[in-house]
């Protein structure tokens, strides 16, 4: 039995492995120089494998279609995953959040340890080969390189989306799904960072903020609350819990769409205003702005003011209720107007892909071709960030891999 696995990341190792473990003789086709480029920049070049989380809490965490994971999933868990590399010599910490990375923080590590199992099961692994095209006679699938032609009794597509194009996450894999029929649902940038309307954010660009609230409404709508660190950048802004964002909006009309950001979630309106009673109280000799650098950061401070109409050298000792007011409604309620996210190239997974209800949840085959199977992120699956995109990789490769 020879299968052929197009796409040499996460989803493509594991699958090629699991095949070649079945006793098939297993071709592994990637059209970069090296393997798992894609894997060489997650987790800002640690690797975060996975996360430590059960099953179901997993699931949690799965954007769209979670049910479809649920074989996958527990066929090859969190655990399975981490111990499948301690087993096989790679040594593995826990982090915040239940974030799993190689102890050496070095992506590589993981490549290197997933290329030795590959070479040690005798996977034929041809780098720098590009599929151009993949068409089926008979039982058997023809794959037409730009090195010649290959035939195989089963196939499994594991290509990726189209964010991060420079890893060779072109969309190829799409267009042979097109082409033995399947659906692909709307490609949409997922976990990625949103475009600001305006200008007053610009002086922000480098500020992080940590332990701030967000909420992102379209007009009296909430579409997501969160609380943790977020950063403004030349665009507009980014960080976990903007990224996150990012996942459950995406398929929305940004029109109207405001980001509103608490920069003291832990005050309540009346904590915050006596707060400011007793700075300003204390501070009669100063102007409002220079008292400000004690309650926010300094870059932010004229943004506040701005949104309260309130003037930089106002002295404390002059300010008025509705002056002190309109600073906690700026502080509690600092809102931008969203124009939209970054682009898809730039995004960290692409959601949308192959339609779920036209693969078996239990094999990762095809229902409309028979030995044809898919997995990683050409599937209409995505997550949040935090290791869980790669594991839906791993699991869904596996699940490939197996029955291939």
């Amino acid at each position: 039995m020879t299968t052929c696995v197009i796409g040499g990341g996460a989803a493509g190792l594991i699958a090629s492995l699991t095949a070649a473990k079945k006793g098939n003789n297993v071709i592994l086709l990637e059209k970069n120089e090296k393997l798992g480029k894609k894997i060489y920049i997650t987790g800002k070049g640690r690797c975060n494998l996975t996360n430590y989380v059960d099953v179901n809490e997993f699931l949690q965490n799965v954007v769209t279609n979670p049910k479809f994971l649920y074989g996958a999933l527990n066929s090859f868990s969190p655990k399975h995953v981490f111990d499948f590399f301690v087993e096989n010599g790679l040594k593995l910490k826990v982090e915040r959040g239940n974030r799993v990375f190689p102890e050496s923080d070095k992506s590589s590590d993981v490549i290197r340890c997933l290329e030795k199992l590959l070479v040690n099961n005798s996977v034929d692994i041809r780098l720098n080969t590009a599929v151009l095209s993949v068409d089926r006679f008979d039982d058997t699938f023809v794959v037409i390189t730009e090195k010649g032609k290959i035939l195989c009794d089963s196939l499994i597509v594991c290509t990726g989306g189209v964010s991060y194009p420079l890893t060779g996450s072109t969309g190829d894999g799409f267009n042979f799904a097109k082409n033995f029929g399947h659906n692909i649902k709307p490609l949409k940038p997922s976990l990625t960072g949103f475009d600001l309307l305006g200008n007053d954010f610009k002086p922000l660009q480098g500020l992080s903020l940590k332990n701030v609230s967000i909420t992102i409404k379209q007009k009296d709508k909430v579409l997501y609350n969160d609380f943790g660190e977020m950063l403004f950048t030349h665009f507009g802004v980014s960080g976990p819990i903007i990224l996150s964002a990012s996942c459950l909006v995406n398929k929305c009309d940004f029109n109207n769409m405001k980001l509103s950001i608490d920069l003291k979630p832990a005050l309540s309106i009346d904590v915050l205003n006596q707060r400011l009673i007793r700075e300003f109280s204390s501070n009669t000799q100063k102007n409002v702005g220079n008292v400000l650098r004690t309650v926010v950061p300094k870059t932010l401070v004229d943004v506040v003011l701005s949104r309260a109409g309130v003037d930089f050298y106002t002295s404390c000792s002059t300010i008025t209720k509705a002056q002190r007011m309109a600073l906690v409604s700026s502080l509690k309620n600092l809102c931008f107007d969203i124009k939209g996210l970054r682009p898809i190239d730039e995004a960290i997974v692409t959601s949308g892909g192959i339609d779920v209800k036209e693969i078996n949840p239990k094999t990762m085959e095809s229902k409309l071709v028979s030995n044809l199977f898919f997995a990683g992120e050409i599937i209409d699956v995505d997550a949040f960030t935090g290791g869980f995109n790669l594991q839906i990789a791993f699991s869904t490769g596996y699940l490939a891999g197996l029955n291939a």
